[in-house]
């Protein structure tokens, strides 16, 4: 089977390294792909929202299961078009990916649906919402309704900086249409964990736990990123508290999706703050999440071909998933400046040294290759992922691969995985 992945990321990187070991496939194509997916994979020269360009060449090279990486594609409708003309697709379509699309709708469903989560109010006006935050303690969470790869949530630890942040967003200044509605809500305490599940939208199969780190620096300071490390399991979702998400987000969520026309088939993400034996829902996301889905995916067993194929098919009543009793651990290395304005083309060193490391593999996110040498290219650069015996081993064996890699202004956090080591 031909396998066609779509995206560009570490999580794509992460897909196709994963697929690439089936018995099942013969052939991995990634669209548009990065240099470190190019060495397993034959990289398409097609932009994730060229949905006519990815239709067109998965028809004439006869693609046997698509997979979906991104959340843009999946929000313009690509599973949908796909489907249309009789392609197997893994991902959720249109009307289910605005979970995701719109954190607004997101919230009204879990209020609906009884999913716990905090209080909100979703604003599309200045004056309004600014006489919302003085009914709100603080700090206070402020985010954009639509698609801001994953940078569109803002906590605001003052008055001032709660105001600033409304206004920007609404007045089109921050993340342009994805802040034409704002959604505040009160600000959660606890200790935050990724819950992520196949659903064909009614039967649900769970990853194992995850936690990702989504600010930029240690100790969870500075503004959020799309992710700067991740680790798997997390110690924190005992079997008591997977039980009661499983019940009352992820089985609440599949149903009120269901029930609202919108049937959830797919991979579901439900981020989660949890403090004590209270969980409440974060946000949802229509894909796997990136980092979460490198060390996910180093600790699976399963071939994921089956998987994927089970679910867009919409039947997965008999998958099983088996994992590794490794822990696993990703730490992202960013360029300077990230989530800012960052350089590109700085050169990177050490991936040489880092090849023959063992249980050890670096997915490429942010890369392109000039003269046969690896340069950064994005924010986020490289995701350097370990197994270990023990969350303790998998942090180590993790930073010492950081440790041999280098280029101008690197920048990484240095506590990835320390509140497992807590527990």
């Amino acid at each position: 089977m031909k396998v066609l992945v779509i995206g560009s990321g570490g999580r794509e990187h992460a897909l196709v390294w994963k697929i690439a070991q089936s018995p099942l496939v013969e052939k991995v194509y990634c669209a548009p792909g990065n240099p470190g997916i190019g060495r397993i994979a034959e990289s398409v020269p097609l932009k994730v929202d060229d949905l006519p360009g990815l239709l067109g060449f998965a028809l004439r090279e006869g693609i046997g299961l698509t997979v979906v990486g991104p959340e843009l594609p999946l929000s313009l409708g690509i599973v949908d078009l796909f489907e249309e003309h009789g392609l197997k697709v893994f991902g959720a379509r249109k009307n289910a990916a605005f979970i995701e699309a719109s954190k607004a709708f997101a919230k009204d469903l879990m209020k609906k649906y009884g999913v716990p989560t905090a209080a909100y109010q979703v604003f599309s006006e200045i004056g309004p919402a600014i006489s919302f935050l003085d009914t709100l303690g603080l700090p206070v969470v402020i985010k954009a309704d639509g698609l801001a790869a994953g940078k569109g949530v803002i906590i605001a630890q003052t008055r001032d900086e709660a105001v600033a942040t409304v206004t920007d967003m609404l007045s089109g200044n921050a993340f342009g249409a994805a802040g034409s509605r704002v959604v505040i809500e009160e600000f959660l305490r606890g200790e935050e964990a990724s819950f992520l599940a196949f659903t064909d939208g009614r039967n649900i199969v769970p990853l194992a736990s995850a936690q990702d780190h989504k600010a930029v620096f240690d100790n969870d300071t500075g503004p959020n990123t799309g992710g700067m490390g991740a680790y798997s399991p997390a110690p924190v979702v005992t079997p008591v508290i997977h039980d009661k998400v499983m019940e009352e987000v992820m089985r609440r969520t599949v149903d009120g999706m269901a029930a609202e026309g919108r049937p959830y088939r797919g991979v579901l993400y439900a981020g989660l703050m949890i403090d004590g034996d209270k969980i409440r829902t974060l946000e949802f996301n229509a894909r796997f999440g990136d980092p979460e889905c490198q060390p996910l995916l180093m600790r699976l067993k399963s071939d994921i071909v089956p998987v994927l194929l089970a679910t867009a098919e919409g039947d997965i009543s008999s998958v099983q998933l088996e994992w590794h009793d490794k822990a696993a651990v990703c730490v992202v290395m960013a360029a300077c400046g990230y989530p800012g304005d960052y350089s590109k083309g700085d050169e990177i060193t050490g991936l040489d040294t880092t090849a023959g490391m063992e249980e050890l593999f670096v997915f490429h996110a942010g890369t392109a290759e000039k003269e046969g040498r690896f340069v950064t290219n994005g924010g986020r650069v490289l995701g350097v992922t370990a197994l270990g015996d023990t969350v303790k081993e998998a942090i180590d064996r993790a930073y010492a691969g950081v440790a041999a890699i280098s280029w101008k202004g690197v920048h990484y956090r240095t506590d990835i995985g320390k509140k497992a080591l807590g527990r």
